[in-house]
């Protein structure tokens, strides 16, 4: 939504926008010049609402009559879609990276693209929005409650599929069903580009092993489905490799914090695949280095229908010491019956594991300055606010390589 406003804001339009809670973004939006308000006005031409307001609120919340609140964010990105020549990068994990690299690699080759990404780049002036002046627009293709099938794309690009986002697809069947629907899409001469085929024992994967910044094998996968997107617009090797070999990561994404004797990383990984691959990207990183990981699930509903995988990867982590704490609510996308099913204790105890703990988010910080002798990797992980503790460690005894 953030991406979109700075679109339209960026072809001249008047925006004003609201949320549930003030945020660094919307700060970031405010200073850009978009009006943040506690209702919409009504003097508008055009509201566009998040999918994740529940339909029977938002003339309440937005301040509108019903006939007024014309498109969902994935209909109106579905607009734009039609307009450029779009290359959409879809898949349960790696997205936002992928699209960061595919995206650098079209600025690098002068293709001048229109970018809308699912996390805020260095290279994008800390947003996750660019504007460009060419044909091309990359964008982020989000299969939550099957918003990418509003999309049209040209170029899909395809990283994975798992099962995820329970909470509105049936099973595996129904997440393939739709993502075939989705794929469907591409005209008769579009092209897909399916990275579930690529393979770490490629040819190019040894090179890109040596000059990514970031670490991880589920990166170079990524990295490889970025290069197989810039060949399929003719871009050469040369300008691909150099570009991906500058990229510097992206927020919350293995984002690593200096803080004094400590290295903090604030990561986005909330499903077991990210988690494991995150890990294994650390511990191959720093495999002398005593690794700790304070973890947030994101989401009752998704704790509740992953929670046997949250299981196996947790047993098995690569980690010396895992913290745990409550589960992020996520407003207006919770069941109140599987609320009651599941709770952190829970996982705890089924991980049941000596170096594994519980603590509320609030006495996580104090924990961690009592405990950290130096040396340490300390990796925070999760999707909802857990990333301000990260953040809090700039004004922590740790900076300073102190303890209380």
């Amino acid at each position: 939504m953030s991406a979109l406003a700075q679109y339209y804001l960026a072809r001249g339009h008047e925006v004003s926008g609201s949320d549930l809670v003030r945020s660094e973004i919307v700060d970031f939006l405010e200073r850009k010049g978009i009006k943040i308000v506690k209702k919409i006005p009504k003097a508008v031409d055009l509201v566009i609402y998040s999918p994740a307001v529940p339909l029977n609120q938002l003339p309440r919340l937005l301040n509108q009559p019903r006939e007024l609140i014309k498109l969902s964010y994935p209909e109106a990105l579905g607009e734009l879609t039609k307009k450029y020549f779009t290359i959409a990068i879809s898949g349960t994990h790696g997205k936002s990276t992928t699209t960061a690299m595919i995206a650098l690699i079209l600025i690098k080759a002068g293709f001048d693209p229109t970018v809308i990404v699912g996390t805020r780049l260095k290279e994008f002036g800390n947003s996750n929005f660019r504007m460009g002046r060419g044909k091309y627009l990359v964008i982020e293709a989000d299969e939550w409650q099957a918003s990418f099938l509003n999309y049209w794309p040209k170029i899909i690009v395809l990283t994975n599929i798992e099962r995820e986002h329970l909470d509105y697809y049936k099973n595996m069947k129904h997440i393939l069903k739709t993502y075939k629907e989705f794929i469907s899409h591409l005209p008769k001469n579009g092209i897909l580009i399916d990275a579930r085929k690529y393979s770490l024992k490629q040819k190019e994967a040894k090179k890109l092993r040596k000059i990514l910044k970031i670490p991880g094998e589920h990166n170079i996968l990524n990295a490889l489905a970025a290069l197989a997107a810039a060949r399929a617009l003719g871009i050469s090797d040369k300008v691909s490799f150099k570009a991906l070999s500058e990229y510097r990561g992206a927020w919350r994404r293995f984002e690593i914090k200096k803080s004094g004797k400590i290295t903090v990383i604030s990561d986005y990984g909330h499903h077991p695949t990210e988690i494991e691959a995150t890990l294994k990207a650390a511990r191959q990183k720093f495999p002398k280095q005593k690794i700790w990981c304070v973890f947030q699930p994101h989401q009752y509903q998704r704790t509740f229908y992953l929670f046997d995988d949250f299981v196996k990867v947790f047993s098995k982590a690569p980690v010396d010491k895992l913290i745990i704490t409550d589960i992020y609510d996520v407003a207006g996308r919770e069941r109140g019956d599987i609320k009651k099913k599941v709770n952190s204790e829970k996982l705890i105890k089924k991980i049941n594991k000596p170096w594994l703990e519980y603590l509320p988010k609030n006495k996580i910080k104090n924990y961690l300055e009592r405990n950290l002798k130096g040396g340490e990797i300390v990796i925070i992980m999760g999707a909802g606010d857990i990333y301000k503790l990260a953040d809090e460690f700039s004004t922590s005894p740790l900076d300073r390589g102190k303890q209380k």
